[in-house]
């Protein structure tokens, strides 16, 4: 099962054309509306627009073995904490070596942009992007659908 954090996320029809390939089924979670498919193997749920909806619906469902798409570092570690694969849609992997660091990471730039030391701006969503996140989630969807433990 494929777990996607749909709320701006830039990556949706890449999701698509990958987890059909390996025959994966995809759940897409938003506060908002998504736009409806015939494909039996997606699924979209809308949540309420409270604060971390979509984020619990997930994290409460994710599993070992699932792959998660996701941009919000909780989310990952929580995921990842069940057991699940996840992948930012930047094709950032997180995982047990990685995601203590990359919340202590989130929470630094969260205080720092609080204390106005920095202006806290993203970088824009490139090709190379897209590219690494192709990488990366056909790597996570071919060991989820061998059944196999993240590495």
């Amino acid at each position: 099962m494929i777990y996607v954090d749909a709320d701006a996320c830039p990556v949706k029809p890449e999701i698509l054309k990958v987890a059909e390939r390996h025959g994966l089924e995809v759940t897409f979670v938003a506060n908002s509306g998504l736009r409806p498919s015939r494909d039996p193997m997606v699924k979209n749920v809308i949540v309420s627009a409270g604060f971390d909806a979509a984020d619990n619906w997930i994290a409460e469902r994710a599993t070992a073995g699932d792959v998660v798409v996701t941009a919000d570092v909780p989310l990952a570690v929580r995921c990842v904490a069940a057991g699940a694969m996840v992948t930012g849609p930047t094709g950032r992997l997180f995982d047990e070596a990685n995601i203590g660091m990359a919340s202590a990471m989130r929470d630094l730039s969260q205080h720092l942009r609080e204390t106005g030391e920095s202006k806290g701006y993203n970088a824009a969503f490139s090709p190379r992007d897209r590219s690494k996140f192709l990488e990366t989630f056909d790597r996570l969807c071919r060991r989820a659908r061998n059944g196999a433990a993240p590495a």
